[in-house]
């Protein structure tokens, strides 16, 4: 099978370039050639800026015929625009990377399905879902058969362990060193993770796959745990102490730290579980890397590296976590004085 994905050096589509040269296809890369590559040598190359939409869409209609493309890096409405443009009638099989974000939150129904009401918190989902619109009707059109795949949070080697404040590593360090950590809400929110292997393995069982065409996929973590538990997994793969957790109300962090806490208040806060069931049927998607071991595959990724910072060198959770015990014992001992 000719594949060309657009993107090629991220997680997910590091992953999948991967197990697809591990299967023997042919796989033809398109971006900037600014980012590492992690995967072994076989893929072609054609460099370019995405957005340089002219040129594009030229360099596409040179680049020939595949039999299906995947697209990593759509993030803007006219990034489907131009696609559609460039690629109608000139490929088997479009793979548009979406993200759960369209649903929004909260839910109506869990586990979110596909089906589920698409209300975005922000711009990315609602970019999203435009450009899921546009690809849509391509494929009604007859311009090429979609398939929209929904990630939720993935995770593995190259990238990081996202958490209340966002993707900054201090928080590894924080834990290895038995460090308080925020905790949006009080933790018992859901949350799954899935790792970028077996996230690209859904992608990869959706080329070429007649089920797949016109349909859409949640392809998400299949271990349902609350925050609380999934702190508590991160420092059993490092090995350390059980997590020092303080909770913080979702509510007051986006009063005193709104970039900071930016994705707990837009996405974590809500119980974000998937059903995966029709990837599950029609795509052969199976979770296989526990939350635990992909941990600790990823952190001992970025300890090679020494890409986990100190968090001795930024003090603003130690100041968050400082006022906030601070106004609870104030307002313990005011109550206290009130009731008595």
């Amino acid at each position: 099978m000719k594949v060309l994905i657009l993107g090629g050096s991220g997680l997910i589509s590091t992953s999948i370039t991967k197990q697809l040269l591990a299967k023997g296809e042919d796989v033809t890369l398109y971006n900037r050639g600014k980012s590492e590559t992690r995967f072994p040598d076989g893929a072609k190359f054609i460099f370019g800026d995405r957005r340089d939409y002219p040129n594009f869409i030229k360099q596409m209609e040179e680049a020939g015929h595949f039999d299906a493309v995947i697209d990593m890096i759509g993030f803007s409405p006219n990034d489907g625009e131009s696609s559609v443009n460039a690629f109608k009638g000139r490929i088997g099989q479009y793979v548009f990377c979406s993200t759960v974000c369209v649903y929004g939150g909260p839910a109506q129904h869990y586990p979110i399905r596909e089906d589920e009401p698409r209300m975005p918190m922000g711009s990315y989902g609602a970019n999203k879902i435009i450009i899921e619109d546009t690809l849509r009707e391509a494929h009604q059109r007859g311009d090429f058969a979609t398939t929209i795949m929904r990630p939720s949070q993935t995770y593995g080697e190259g990238g990081t362990i996202v958490h209340t404040f966002g993707w900054n590593t201090a928080y590894l360090d924080r834990i290895r060193k038995g460090k308080p950590i925020v905790v949006h809400g009080d933790g018992s929110c859901l949350w799954a993770a899935c790792h970028i292997d077996d996230v690209a393995n859904g992608f990869i069982g959706a080329l070429g796959n007649s089920k797949a065409y016109g349909n859409t996929y949640n392809v998400t973590g299949e271990e349902w745990m609350t925050w609380n538990r999934y702190h508590e997994g991160v420092a059993t793969a490092m090995n350390a102490p059980k997590p020092n957790i303080v909770h913080i109300p979702t509510d007051l962090l986006a009063k005193i730290a709104p970039k900071m806490a930016g994705i707990s208040i837009d996405i974590f806060q809500y119980p974000s579980i998937f059903d995966n069931s029709a990837a599950i049927r029609d795509l052969g998607f199976q979770y296989t890397i526990p939350w635990v071991e992909g941990v600790r595959r990823t952190v001992a990724w970025l300890d090679e590296r020494g890409r986990i910072e100190n968090s001795d060198d930024n003090t603003a959770e130690d100041q968050i976590i400082a006022a906030w015990e601070q106004l609870t014992a104030s307002m313990g001992e005011t109550l206290k004085e009130r009731v008595e």
